[in-house]
């Protein structure tokens, strides 16, 4: 039976530990309407990806500095509230020994702004990989095979927790169990993708979690 110390919880930041996906929707669907009207829902088509991949994919050199400077101002106004229990469920997990990694898409300067709104992430969190850290971005496995390889753990001993369909498909090809969040997506949309779907973390616990393993 595999042990707590063994376990590698990696989470997904936006929609997983803050409710943050319903901003940057209305942010990107904004930017969407004013550069590519002729493409519907472009905020959820973006989720997962690096603001460097988006830019790079949709916006040309003329644009991608105001994109950015743009985006720098929402983010820094941006409200950072956990997902419901999120906090517990992360700390119970720390208090059984389960080493613990946020993998994001977000990069520094973002994850900065948490850090001021919610200092004790840096604590109850082991490590924190952002986007300068890979090279590719989900839905391409290298985020969390990063964070396994970091922790020096099996891919099969490593649980993902994810929203978009980007990050499911990031950790289902990473070989790791996936637990989806249907906090961006409907519990129906993400069923097929994911080992198992809860709608937050309340009621969700480490025994829960072991049960599924």
């Amino acid at each position: 039976m595999i042990g707590s110390k063994d376990i590698v919880a990696l989470f997904d930041f936006d929609g997983v530990v803050m409710d943050t996906e319903s901003q940057y929707s209305t942010f990107w669907n904004a930017k969407g309407k004013e550069y590519y009207p002729e493409i519907e829902d472009f905020g959820n088509r973006i989720k997962g990806q690096t603001l460097t991949q988006i830019c790079n994919k949709y916006f040309d050199d003329n644009f991608q500095r105001r994109i950015i400077d743009e985006l720098d101002l929402f983010e820094s106004n941006m409200n950072f509230e956990y997902i419901p229990g999120a906090l517990s469920f992360i700390k119970e997990l720390k208090a059984k020994g389960v080493k613990i990694g946020i993998v994001t898409s977000s990069n520094d300067k973002k994850m900065r702004h948490v850090y001021k709104v919610h200092p004790e992430l840096l604590e109850i969190v082991d490590k924190i990989f952002t986007s300068e850290m890979f090279t590719h971005s989900k839905p391409h496995p290298d985020c969390f095979l990063c964070g396994a390889s970091y922790f020096d753990a099996k891919v099969e001993n490593c649980i993902v927790f994810e929203d978009s369909f980007h990050g499911l498909e990031a950790g289902r090809r990473a070989g790791m169990y996936v637990i989806g969040l249907s906090t961006t997506n409907k519990r129906d949309e993400i069923i097929d993708k994911a080992d198992y779907v809860i709608s937050d973390f309340n009621g969700f616990n480490y025994d829960k979690l072991i049960n599924l393993l």
